[in-house]
């Protein structure tokens, strides 16, 4: 599948409708060829250079628009940037970050970002990550768009506080180290380190 109307119908009902016109252009220009794929733990998408150059980007199929979009320009940044740069250039180096921010300005409107996002959108496309992820702020307010759940950030949790992650592991809520949380897991006894962001399951207080 590789005809612009075949590709702009697998995203249509992830994006925001005012984005459609502009992926149409950048899917064409750049033949872009993108699948949907279920929910991963360890990332949002990716791209892959299949065999005979060929290329493969793919997106978790996430009901929340906004993350969906972002992810989807993130990935062509990374196809354009090998096709301008050659297959040498670091992944998310200098060249795909000026691809990234270039790609990204067209969709930076109020007619497909709400207000408060859109603000934390322009601050951060000032010097793109390599994922959305280390942005506290952009990651709060995007979450907002994803579907409710019971699950707390880590640094909502009380010290001590015993918790699940999506694999079922168990870990203990211990002191905040620098910009993350060290926790300990408590099969192993090994430490780990999580993000305030990070989501989990809170299960209860040690000793309730």
């Amino acid at each position: 599948m590789n005809k612009v109307g075949d590709q702009i119908n697998v995203v249509r009902n992830y994006v925001p409708a005012a984005a459609i016109p502009i992926l149409s252009k950048y899917f064409n220009y750049w033949k872009v060829n993108v699948v949907t794929v279920p929910r991963r733990n360890t990332k949002h998408g990716d791209f892959k250079i299949l065999s005979q150059g060929v290329h493969r980007i793919s997106v978790n199929n996430s009901s929340n628009p906004y993350r969906f979009l972002i992810t989807l320009i993130h990935e062509i940044a990374h196809l354009v940037a090998f096709k301008d740069f050659g297959y040498s250039i670091k992944p998310h180096g200098k060249e795909w970050k000026s691809c990234y921010q270039k790609l990204m300005i067209p969709f930076l409107n109020s007619e497909i970002f709400p207000k408060d996002l859109l603000n934390l959108l322009a601050f951060h496309f000032k010097n793109p990550r390599a994922s959305t992820d280390v942005d506290f702020n952009l990651v709060i307010e995007l979450n907002k768009f994803d579907p409710e759940n019971e699950k707390n950030y880590i640094f909502e949790l009380d010290s001590g506080t015993i918790f699940e992650t999506d694999n079922g592991r168990k870990f203990v809520l211990g002191s905040k180290r620098k910009k993350r949380y060290e926790c300990y897991e408590l099969s192993t006894r090994k430490k780990y380190f999580f993000s305030p962001h990070a989501q989990v399951k809170r299960i209860q207080r040690n000793g309730e």
